[in-house]
Protein backbone atom coordinates (compact mmCIF):
# COMPACT_ATOMS: atom_id res chain seq x y z
CA UNK A 1 0.00 0.00 0.00
CA UNK A 2 1.00 3.60 -0.44
CA UNK A 3 0.63 4.39 3.25
CA UNK A 4 3.94 3.84 4.90
CA UNK A 5 6.02 5.15 7.79
CA UNK A 6 7.12 8.73 7.30
CA UNK A 7 3.66 10.13 6.69
CA UNK A 8 3.84 12.21 9.84
CA UNK A 9 7.04 13.79 8.51
CA UNK A 10 5.38 14.80 5.24
CA UNK A 11 2.44 16.31 7.08
CA UNK A 12 4.70 18.09 9.57
CA UNK A 13 6.36 19.88 6.66
CA UNK A 14 2.92 21.02 5.49
CA UNK A 15 2.10 22.33 8.97
CA UNK A 16 5.49 24.07 9.09
CA UNK A 17 4.51 25.99 5.94
CA UNK A 18 1.26 27.09 7.61
CA UNK A 19 3.19 28.18 10.72
CA UNK A 20 5.65 30.17 8.60
CA UNK A 21 2.86 31.90 6.68
CA UNK A 22 1.03 32.71 9.91
CA UNK A 23 4.25 34.14 11.37
CA UNK A 24 5.41 36.20 8.39
CA UNK A 25 2.39 37.11 6.25
CA UNK A 26 0.81 39.53 8.77
CA UNK A 27 4.13 41.40 9.07
CA UNK A 28 4.55 41.44 5.30
CA UNK A 29 1.01 42.76 4.80
CA UNK A 30 1.34 45.39 7.53
CA UNK A 31 4.56 46.71 6.00
CA UNK A 32 2.61 48.01 3.00
CA UNK A 33 5.39 46.81 0.74
CA UNK A 34 5.11 44.33 -2.07
CA UNK A 35 6.15 40.79 -1.34
CA UNK A 36 5.72 37.22 -2.45
CA UNK A 37 5.14 33.97 -0.66
CA UNK A 38 6.29 31.02 -2.77
CA UNK A 39 5.29 27.56 -1.58
CA UNK A 40 6.99 24.55 -3.12
CA UNK A 41 4.43 21.99 -4.17
CA UNK A 42 4.79 18.94 -6.35
CA UNK A 43 3.19 17.46 -9.43
CA UNK A 44 2.44 14.47 -7.20
CA UNK A 45 0.08 16.70 -5.23
CA UNK A 46 -2.00 17.11 -8.40
CA UNK A 47 -1.77 13.74 -10.17
CA UNK A 48 -1.36 11.49 -7.07
CA UNK A 49 0.71 8.64 -8.47
CA UNK A 50 0.47 5.55 -6.27
CA UNK A 51 3.36 4.66 -4.00
CA UNK A 52 3.88 7.57 -1.63
CA UNK A 53 0.48 8.55 -0.27
CA UNK A 54 1.66 10.70 2.67
CA UNK A 55 3.82 12.84 0.38
CA UNK A 56 1.04 13.18 -2.20
CA UNK A 57 -1.51 14.13 0.48
CA UNK A 58 0.78 16.75 2.01
CA UNK A 59 1.53 18.30 -1.40
CA UNK A 60 -2.15 18.23 -2.36
CA UNK A 61 -2.97 20.01 0.90
CA UNK A 62 -0.22 22.56 0.18
CA UNK A 63 -1.68 23.24 -3.29
CA UNK A 64 -5.13 23.91 -1.85
CA UNK A 65 -3.74 25.95 1.04
CA UNK A 66 -1.71 28.15 -1.33
CA UNK A 67 -4.68 28.67 -3.66
CA UNK A 68 -6.80 29.80 -0.70
CA UNK A 69 -3.97 31.95 0.66
CA UNK A 70 -3.68 33.80 -2.67
CA UNK A 71 -7.44 34.27 -2.76
CA UNK A 72 -7.38 35.74 0.76
CA UNK A 73 -4.40 38.01 0.02
CA UNK A 74 -5.95 39.49 -3.12
CA UNK A 75 -9.08 40.34 -1.14
CA UNK A 76 -7.28 42.36 1.53
CA UNK A 77 -7.60 46.05 0.68
CA UNK A 78 -4.23 47.55 -0.15
CA UNK A 79 -2.37 44.27 0.22
CA UNK A 80 0.66 44.02 -2.04
CA UNK A 81 1.65 40.51 -0.99
CA UNK A 82 0.93 37.60 -3.29
CA UNK A 83 1.20 33.84 -2.97
CA UNK A 84 2.51 31.50 -5.66
CA UNK A 85 2.74 27.74 -6.06
CA UNK A 86 6.02 26.41 -7.40
CA UNK A 87 5.44 22.96 -8.92
CA UNK A 88 8.84 21.56 -9.80
CA UNK A 89 9.47 18.41 -11.75
CA UNK A 90 12.05 15.89 -10.65
CA UNK A 91 14.77 17.89 -8.89
CA UNK A 92 17.99 16.82 -7.22
CA UNK A 93 18.05 18.24 -3.70
CA UNK A 94 20.12 17.71 -0.58
CA UNK A 95 22.58 14.83 -0.54
CA UNK A 96 20.53 12.67 -2.87
CA UNK A 97 22.30 11.26 -5.93
CA UNK A 98 21.50 13.03 -9.18
CA UNK A 99 19.06 11.06 -11.34
CA UNK A 100 19.12 11.34 -15.13
CA UNK A 101 16.48 13.82 -16.24
CA UNK A 102 16.32 15.62 -12.91
CA UNK A 103 16.85 19.34 -12.80
CA UNK A 104 19.26 21.00 -10.43
CA UNK A 105 17.83 23.59 -8.01
CA UNK A 106 19.39 26.48 -9.96
CA UNK A 107 17.46 25.34 -13.05
CA UNK A 108 14.21 25.41 -11.07
CA UNK A 109 15.01 28.89 -9.76
CA UNK A 110 15.93 30.03 -13.29
CA UNK A 111 12.51 28.86 -14.48
CA UNK A 112 10.67 30.28 -11.46
CA UNK A 113 12.00 33.86 -11.51
CA UNK A 114 10.59 34.89 -14.92
CA UNK A 115 7.27 33.25 -13.96
CA UNK A 116 7.15 35.35 -10.79
CA UNK A 117 7.98 38.47 -12.81
CA UNK A 118 4.96 37.68 -15.04
CA UNK A 119 2.80 37.25 -11.93
CA UNK A 120 2.10 33.56 -12.56
CA UNK A 121 0.42 31.78 -9.67
CA UNK A 122 1.05 28.22 -10.85
CA UNK A 123 4.70 27.74 -11.78
CA UNK A 124 4.71 24.31 -13.38
CA UNK A 125 8.33 23.41 -14.13
CA UNK A 126 9.33 20.84 -16.69
CA UNK A 127 12.38 18.68 -16.17
CA UNK A 128 14.63 16.61 -18.40
CA UNK A 129 12.28 13.62 -18.23
CA UNK A 130 8.72 14.97 -18.51
CA UNK A 131 7.72 17.49 -21.16
CA UNK A 132 5.26 20.31 -20.60
CA UNK A 133 2.86 18.47 -22.90
CA UNK A 134 3.05 15.31 -20.76
CA UNK A 135 2.47 17.35 -17.60
CA UNK A 136 -0.61 18.89 -19.21
CA UNK A 137 -1.91 15.49 -20.29
CA UNK A 138 -1.42 13.99 -16.81
CA UNK A 139 -3.04 16.93 -15.01
CA UNK A 140 -6.02 17.06 -17.37
CA UNK A 141 -6.45 13.29 -17.12
CA UNK A 142 -6.47 13.50 -13.31
CA UNK A 143 -9.19 16.20 -13.47
CA UNK A 144 -11.06 14.07 -15.99
CA UNK A 145 -11.32 11.27 -13.45
CA UNK A 146 -13.68 13.54 -11.54
CA UNK A 147 -15.71 15.13 -14.32
CA UNK A 148 -15.97 11.92 -16.36
CA UNK A 149 -16.60 9.75 -13.26
CA UNK A 150 -13.75 7.39 -14.04
CA UNK A 151 -12.26 5.19 -11.31
CA UNK A 152 -9.93 6.97 -8.91
CA UNK A 153 -6.41 7.22 -10.33
CA UNK A 154 -7.62 5.68 -13.59
CA UNK A 155 -4.27 6.32 -15.23
CA UNK A 156 -3.00 3.31 -13.27
CA UNK A 157 -6.24 1.29 -13.44
CA UNK A 158 -5.92 -1.78 -15.70
CA UNK A 159 -9.16 -0.95 -17.53
CA UNK A 160 -8.11 2.64 -18.26
CA UNK A 161 -4.32 2.57 -18.62
CA UNK A 162 -4.47 2.08 -22.43
CA UNK A 163 -7.02 4.90 -22.80
CA UNK A 164 -4.62 7.25 -21.00
CA UNK A 165 -1.73 6.19 -23.24
CA UNK A 166 -3.86 6.85 -26.36
CA UNK A 167 -5.21 10.20 -25.12
CA UNK A 168 -3.87 13.20 -27.02
CA UNK A 169 -1.17 15.33 -25.43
Amino acid sequence: MGWRPGGAFSMSIFFAVIAAVEAFAPVMIASGRSGMIVNAGSKQGITSPPGNSPYNVSKSALKTYTELLQHDLRNIAGCQVSAHLLIPGMTTTGARPHRPGAWWPDQVVGYMLPALERGDFYILCPDGEVTAEMDRKRILWAAGDIVDNRPALSRWHPDWKDAFEKAPD
